[in-house]
């Protein structure tokens, strides 16, 4: 997806700082000066200019479970469904992931805009001057601009911390969303489908089954 390829850049470039403290040794430059007013400025600035990349980073943790749900659902489909009710069977699923992304992605863009600053913004302040920061700001084809994309080894950082802290709220949509994708294909919820497929008093019934249907 296009999205995708925003987000690669994204964390390869401005927001791959966000705990960079473990590509310290990779850096040939100094510590850069303590704070200031005018290095705060220019990072507020620059994460102004990011959020919309932040909020790409949000959607796509939201999106990835439904994405992997829908694929599978997929496959099932043509598997398991006549040709003649997949076309509505996929309608069905698309509203339900619709409505989980609808509810599911303001939760964690909310956690990941409010983590920005002191994880993105606090590096930009720590490893960059306030001339680098004039620079950034610009974001010209320059040396700075090189420099601060050699801190991708740490480009996961920031995704990681806002998955830790969003996945309490958006497991149980999920969950949701999986439960409603199976009533639509016409599968058990998956807390019982090890039961039904793998207890030992399940197997006798199989016969019963089928010597009632005689």
């Amino acid at each position: 997806m296009s999205r995708r390829k925003t987000i690669a850049w994204m964390v390869a470039a401005g927001l791959a700082v966000a705990l960079a403290s473990g590509a310290t040794a990779q850096t040939t430059t100094t510590t850069a000066p303590t704070s200031s007013p005018a290095k705060k400025e220019l990072v507020q600035k620059i994460l102004v200019l990011q959020q919309p990349e932040i909020e790409n980073v949000a959607r796509s943790i939201v999106e990835r479970p439904a994405a992997q749900m829908m694929q599978e659902a997929g496959l099932a489909m043509q598997r398991q469904v006549p040709p003649d009710k997949r076309e509505a069977m996929g309608k069905a699923i698309e509203a339900e992931v619709k409505k989980y992304v609808e509810e599911a992605y303001p939760l964690v863009r909310e956690r990941a805009v409010r983590l920005a600053p002191s994880t993105l913004g606090a590096a930009l302040e720590e490893k960059f001057s306030e001339d680098e920061l004039k620079q950034l700001l610009a974001w010209l084809e320059s040396p700075v601009n090189k420099k601060f994309q050699t801190l991708g080894p740490v480009r996961n950082a920031f995704v990681q911390k806002v998955l830790a802290e969003s996945v309490a709220a958006v497991d149980p949509k999920v969950g949701a969303l999986d439960a409603r994708i199976r009533v639509i294909l016409g599968v058990p919820p998956a807390n019982q489908a090890p039961a039904s497929s793998g207890s030992p008093p399940a197997r006798p019934a199989a016969p019963a089954a089928r010597a009632s249907g005689k």
